[in-house]
């Protein structure tokens, strides 16, 4: 049996002082990424609270600093490489949408992260995958005292 043929893509160096979150969102996506996927996403659904959407701009930007990072990202592990992308953009306030899918002709199972209603540096076309968990950006809800106090005032 023989591997299929695999390229790795151009990898951008970053400077060590850049390098310190990007690590720790490898480091923090690799643990995440061994548990059952109900409670991933309820870990995922926690810290997307309260973070403002992310732009694709920062999503990609994200993305390119965890492959740069780490040679286990950049290659085949899509599932830590994209908890590692949303964890990083999470440290900086914002939060793209994760999701997991898969496709059916032939059986393949992926993990990405969305902004903007778009892929983020994947090199399937938008819709290949069907998804099967999302964890988008959610404001926690304003406490019922504070909604009445902004009508009434």
């Amino acid at each position: 049996m023989t591997s299929p043929p695999c390229a790795l893509q151009p990898r951008t160096r970053l400077p060590l002082h850049r390098r310190l979150l990007p690590l720790a969102a490898v480091a923090l996506a690799r643990p995440l990424a061994r548990l059952s996927p109900g409670r991933l996403q309820s870990v995922l659904a926690a810290l997307s609270t309260g973070a403002r959407p992310g732009t694709a701009a920062q999503a990609s930007a994200a993305r390119t600093a965890v492959v740069a990072v780490s040679l286990r990202c950049a290659v085949h592990n899509c599932l830590q490489r994209s908890i590692a992308t949303a964890v990083l953009c999470r440290f900086k306030g914002v939060w793209p949408t994760w999701q997991a899918g898969v496709r059916t002709t032939p059986f393949g199972a992926h993990a990405w992260v969305e902004a903007e209603g778009r892929v983020i540096d994947e090199p399937y076309p938008d819709g290949y995958f069907r998804p099967m968990v999302t964890v988008a950006p959610k404001r926690p809800a304003r406490p019922a005292s504070s909604a009445r106090s902004a009508r009434s005032g």
